[in-house]
């Protein structure tokens, strides 16, 4: 097994295209499909905000997606799917019926409005976009696509810091790969699982790192959070291998133990803490041997997506990035 330059495009069968407005830190992100996907999804957090979920319910009749849109500018942001499947009709690429292809594109965005100036969101025209310029080269990470705006240590006690996208993920050697991307803008703080320590987070005074969990478990009481209902953290986890919707779902829903694991707390009532799982169908079955395996290495992408995010993200618009500590 190896973790060596695995990006969610390592997965064979999917592309990833970003959009990042010029106006303000925000953008979209887009993970294509071409030849289709058993998807699933789950929803941890309280605040979420979403397209097209309840397709993905294992009883629902699609049994495929075209693409996922991860999407910054709140509840605006979703209007960057509406480009996406344009650019897939054009292509010829969705759920075929008479009058033509209809793509199928869930999405879920993030809140990032009070990053920059003005509140500009992400349009159709930037889904479009991301969609059009998707390809299989690894995955630029950090300040980009649907990281642009995000924001991370919010809870009340310092100064929020910058988080962004990220991916990392698997391949072992059976030629397994499971791969997550995660645009992270948690209102917690960003801990190593390997190590416990906070890399990114709610800054004091003196640029040292708060402990948000410490402070709560304390009994101290922040005053109103710099970040209600700013937050929530996005992602999509991937494999080349064949899986029914019932097991995509399950996985999504593990996709969040990576999640707890990496930022703390998590899923709160100001989250809409969201992952979707995807299985390109490109490897054999998965037999029920191998599950511990995947389940494994499903959380671990995702908490590891979520280190890199903050890694390869850059200080923006008074936001400190963990580079620069």
């Amino acid at each position: 097994m190896t973790q060596t330059a695995v990006t969610l495009t390592s997965v064979e069968g999917l592309a990833v295209g970003h959009r990042t407005r010029e106006e303000r830190p925000t953008g979209c992100t887009v993970i294509v499909a071409p030849d289709g996907a058993t998807a699933g999804a789950s929803v941890r957090g309280a605040a979420p905000g979403t397209r097209e979920i309840a397709l993905l319910d294992p009883a629902s009749t699609v049994q495929q997606v075209h693409a996922i849109t991860l999407s910054g500018g709140s509840a605006f942001g979703l209007a960057s799917a509406d480009g996406v499947i344009r650019r897939l009709r054009e292509t010829g690429i969705g759920f075929e019926i008479p009058g033509g292809p209809v793509p199928i594109v869930p999405a879920a965005i993030l809140f990032d409005l009070n990053v920059g100036e003005g509140a500009t969101a992400p349009t159709a025209e930037d889904g479009y976009a991301a969609a059009r310029e998707a390809s299989t080269d690894p995955v630029q990470q950090g300040c980009i696509g649907a990281g642009a705006g995000a924001t991370i240590g919010k809870l009340g006690f310092g100064r929020p810091m910058k988080g962004g996208i990220g991916t990392a993920g698997y391949r072992f050697d059976d030629g397994t790969v499971i791969a997550a991307l995660v645009a992270t803008n948690g209102l917690g703080d960003i801990r190593d699982p390997h190590t416990g320590q906070i890399v990114a987070g709610a800054l004091a005074d003196d640029d040292s790192f708060v402990d948000t969990e410490a402070r709560f478990l304390a009994g101290d009481r922040p005053g109103k959070a710099s970040g209600e209902g700013q937050n929530t953290t996005i992602g999509v986890v991937a494999s080349n291998r064949t899986l029914t919707k019932v097991q995509c779902h399950r996985l999504a829903a593990l996709a969040h133990d990576g999640l707890a694991r990496a930022v703390v707390p998590a899923h709160t009532r100001l989250d809409g803490d969201t992952f979707f799982f995807l299985a390109t169908n490109k490897g054999p079955a998965v037999d029920d041997a191998e599950f511990g395996r995947i389940d494994t290495a499903v959380a671990a992408a995702v908490s590891d997506a979520i280190l890199s995010a903050v890694r390869h993200a850059t200080s923006v618009a008074g936001y400190t990035a963990a580079r620069d500590l």
